[in-house]
């Protein structure tokens, strides 16, 4: 199949258009598995911090661990005082130029592979990365990123003491939308959410499929009133859409449930699921079409 996909692309590339001379760093363990960071400029921090330009969700990165540079056709890899420091192919190093195929060890479980890639592989690469966190369906980030990201971004948020909201929605009555106008009316009317909500969050925000009719966003850094708003503007944006299948107008709204941390109830990430959830169940019960945010304990 991969074979398949990579000749596909292949036929739609210039022939000549075979040189490897763009750099990149491609996540091969970690949080972001598969993501690919082009390195563009002369000198790339990777850190966790606000300056890092590759920004990377691992406990043992420092705010800002250790930086690319690019000079003179020459990649170097330099330590930047790092806690747990900086390591290539198994070594520990302060300096080191890198070459194709180096494995960089950053924090605790962050594998990042340097590598030149020509114009096919860009696309191959960026394409295996999309199907293998994306749902297929909507486009949206898929249930395992979203509960791998969730787990950083949960341990982020308490070790840093800075707030992260948790916003869960569903589709009301979507049962009646597929039993009414048939299954690939109700596919259209979750790839139509999933677009029109997209384009109202932040480039920050984690919009996901959870399962169903269900969706999930991760809102770092948003506190409780933020993330009213959030759930409110996604309410709004759906109630005011209009939604049509081949000229037939589908009535749509959603259900919103919201956590937040800090809350003393929530011991891991699967507890501020859960309190969301039944925020979720609160909005339904009180009949639809609303937005419920769980009282933090």
């Amino acid at each position: 199949m991969a074979f398949d996909e990579r000749t596909q692309i292949s036929a739609t590339l210039p022939t000549g258009d075979v040189k490897r001379d763009r750099a990149y760093l491609v996540v091969l363990a970690g949080a972001s598995v598969g993501e690919m960071y082009k390195l563009e400029s002369d000198q790339t921090i990777i850190g966790r911090g606000g300056r890092a330009q590759i920004r990377l969700l691992d406990e043992g990165i420092s705010r800002e661990h250790a930086q690319i540079s690019i000079e003179a056709g020459r990649v170097t890899l330099r330590d930047l005082g790092s806690t747990n420091g900086t390591y290539c192919n198994g070594l520990r190093v302060e300096s080191r130029d890198l070459v194709d195929g180096d494995k960089i060890l950053v924090g605790s479980t962050t594998i990042l592979k340097f590598t030149y890639h020509d114009n096919l592989d860009e696309i191959f690469q960026k394409q295996m990365y999309e199907s293998a966190l994306r749902d297929g369906l909507t486009k949206a980030f898929n249930k395992k990123y979203f509960t791998d990201r969730l787990e950083s971004e949960f341990t982020f948020s308490v070790r840093h003491a800075t707030p992260l909201a948790l916003v869960l929605f569903d589709i009301d009555h979507f049962k009646k939308v597929n039993d009414t106008h048939g299954h690939q009316a109700g596919d259209h009317v979750l790839t139509e959410i999933a677009a029109l909500l997209t384009s109202t969050l932040r480039a920050e925000d984690v919009f996901a499929r959870y399962g169903g009719e269900e969706f999930a966003v991760i809102c770092r850094g948003s506190d409780a009133g933020q993330a009213q708003v959030v759930g409110e503007r996604l309410r709004k944006a759906v109630e005011g859409h209009s939604f049509v299948y081949e000229k037939t107008h589908i009535p749509v709204t959603i259900s919103v449930g919201i956590a937040v941390l800090p809350d003393a109830a929530v011991k891991d990430a699967s507890d501020i699921v859960a309190l969301a959830d039944q925020a979720l169940y609160k909005s339904k019960h009180a009949g639809r079409n609303r937005v419920t945010l769980h009282a933090a304990g």
